[in-house]
């Protein structure tokens, strides 16, 4: 049963070049959705207006009721930062905790400084019209409420200072008793317009093939406590700021699981398209290194998809049924072999390990830079290709996608053939899932010689063509080395390797059962198709 995670939170948000601004975050099953705060009119029809104006009086407890933060000397206008109780301006019900404040009786303070604006309310009269328009993207570094219904906090006596912290209410003769303010619901309807600030839309993510990111672009260099969530066709959230390491992971593992279970429901959809030796097991982001990259951009983002007997690499997910035939790359499982690499922490020592799939414990490799969470596959030439993943939890799904894809293969083509040299002769080398290695005369076909896979103790090559295989006879228990030259000695490696795997999984109830439906549905195509598609070699004796 897939379960979709539901948040809500407020964090700060970093778009491009602007100083960070708070936001609402909500997950929902299938959309992300940025929202941030604005002013609208509700009497009627519901419309933003960029720029209102009030009129107020000063009163003689408490005077304009306002306190204000920021100016000029900050890069922007002077904010309304709190609200009194009880004073005309919140009776007003038209100015609200983060307006800037624009003109004060026709002048326009836009460019003033802190001090400059508080001198021209000082000197505005009793009565004062003020042109405000709602910063939606005021700077966090002000500290305003995020709602109007909380409660203010008497100005600071040093409040004089122009340091954007600093209200001055008290300049503007404000009460220091009167710090409560109404909630906008409270608020009495005005004869006119009416407005409420409320949270609106920003951005809508959608989710599906949505991918994440911890990482400042093309680096390696992880953000503190930051991420940021890219749709597939392109549009970014902008850098989402969390207080904590274990917030942003929450927020983190959240989306991924959301991602992870669309695209679970997608493959079930698009499986329906595509024969059962077809089907896809995985689908998903990751970002790859660049062998031969400039130093500002050494990963990139690629798509790798798991279907039937080949892993593709794309650019961007396939949609159609055309795009599986435009992958960047396509690779058959079982003749390319995945590393996985982790970090862990024991007894306070950073200890890094390499696990092979389904191969013994190994530390004789190293990560290759700060990235954690990597895999590196090698092609049937040799290639090295290295991966990059987020999270622990979604290099998890890639290595069990991966050892299942490999499974299924070999369980449903059963034997694999390639052409050698012995002896200056050509052979066949045939590797049998039942019967283990089948070393034959390609032209008469007669077979030389056969040992099952627990016959083999020990196997060397030279990197480049040959391999030397050391086999213990049944009979006399003497070692038997058998020297082949292949074109291909890495395919041939990695088949072998991925036949010994998927011979050990079967001896394993617990890794067949949790194979599922799938396994079942494998082995029952490999009992009807293997031999017609994959022409098993009949041998002379």
């Amino acid at each position: 049963l897939c379960l979709f995670q539901t948040k809500t939170g407020v964090y700060l948000l970093q778009d491009g070049n602007q100083e960070p601004f708070n936001v609402r975050l909500h997950l929902a099953k299938d959309i992300l959705t940025i929202q941030e705060q604005d002013v609208i009119c509700v009497s009627g029809e519901p419309f933003y207006s960029s720029e209102r104006t009030v009129t107020i009086r000063r009163q003689t407890i408490g005077g304009f009721g306002l306190s204000i933060k920021g100016g000029a000397e900050h890069n922007i206008p002077v904010v309304i930062s709190k609200i009194s109780k009880e004073q005309k301006a919140e009776l007003s019900g038209l100015l609200f905790i983060g307006d800037g404040i624009l003109q004060i009786n026709g002048i326009n303070v836009r460019n003033y400084r802190h001090e400059e604006v508080v001198q021209v309310l000082r000197n505005a009269g009793e009565e004062v019209t003020l042109t405000v328009s709602f910063l939606k993207k005021t700077p966090a570094f002000l500290k305003l409420p995020l709602c109007e219904d909380c409660t203010c906090i008497p100005s600071d006596q040093s409040s004089g200072t122009s340091s954007p912290l600093c209200d001055s209410g008290l300049h503007l003769n404000y009460h220091p008793n009167n710090t409560d303010t109404l909630s906008c619901s409270s608020w009495p309807t005005s004869p006119g317009l009416r407005w409420e600030k409320r949270w609106v839309d920003l951005r809508l993510i959608p989710l599906l093939h949505s991918r994440l990111s911890q990482y400042v672009p093309g680096t390696d260099i992880c953000r503190q406590n930051a991420f940021q969530v890219i749709a597939v066709d392109g549009v970014c959230s902008g850098i989402i700021q969390c207080p904590t390491a274990e917030d942003c992971l929450d927020w983190l593992q959240a989306i991924a699981a959301n991602i992870s279970n669309l695209t679970k429901h997608n493959v079930k959809k698009i499986n329906r398209n595509f024969p059962v030796n077809q089907q896809i097991i995985y689908m998903g982001w990751v970002d790859e290194k660049e062998q031969d990259s400039v130093q500002d951009r050494m990963y990139t983002p690629k798509f790798l998809a798991l279907r039937g007997s080949s892993l593709f690499k794309f650019t961007a997910p396939p949609v159609t049924t055309w795009d599986w035939t435009r992958a960047e790359k396509s690779f058959t499982v079982y003749e390319i072999m995945c590393k996985i690499l982790y970090y862990f922490l024991q007894t306070k020592i950073l200890i890094k390990y390499v696990r092979l799939y389904n191969c013994p414990f190994s530390q004789d490799s190293d990560l290759l830079d700060q990235r954690k969470h990597c895999f590196s596959l090698q092609t049937e030439s040799g290639e090295d290709m290295f991966f990059s993943v987020e999270l622990e939890c979604e290099l998890t799904i890639w290595e069990k996608a991966f050892q299942t894809a490999t499974f299924l293969e070999v369980e449903r083509i059963q034997c694999k053939t390639y052409a050698c040299i012995m002896e200056s002769h050509l052979m066949g080398l045939t590797i049998d899932f039942s019967m283990g290695f089948v070393c034959f005369d390609a032209a008469s076909k007669a077979v030389l010689w056969r040992y099952k896979f627990s016959q083999l103790k020990g196997s060397s090559d030279d990197g480049k063509s040959k391999i030397k295989f050391l086999f213990q006879n049944q009979d006399t228990k003497h070692i038997e080395a058998k020297v082949t030259r292949f074109s291909n000695l890495f395919a041939v490696l990695h088949c072998i390797h991925s036949f010994f795997a998927a011979k050990v999984a079967c001896l394993d109830p617990l890794y067949v059962g949790s194979q599922g439906a799938a396994a079942a549905m494998a082995s029952a195509a490999a009992t009807a198709t293997c031999a017609a598609a994959t022409g098993k070699i009949k041998y002379s004796t």
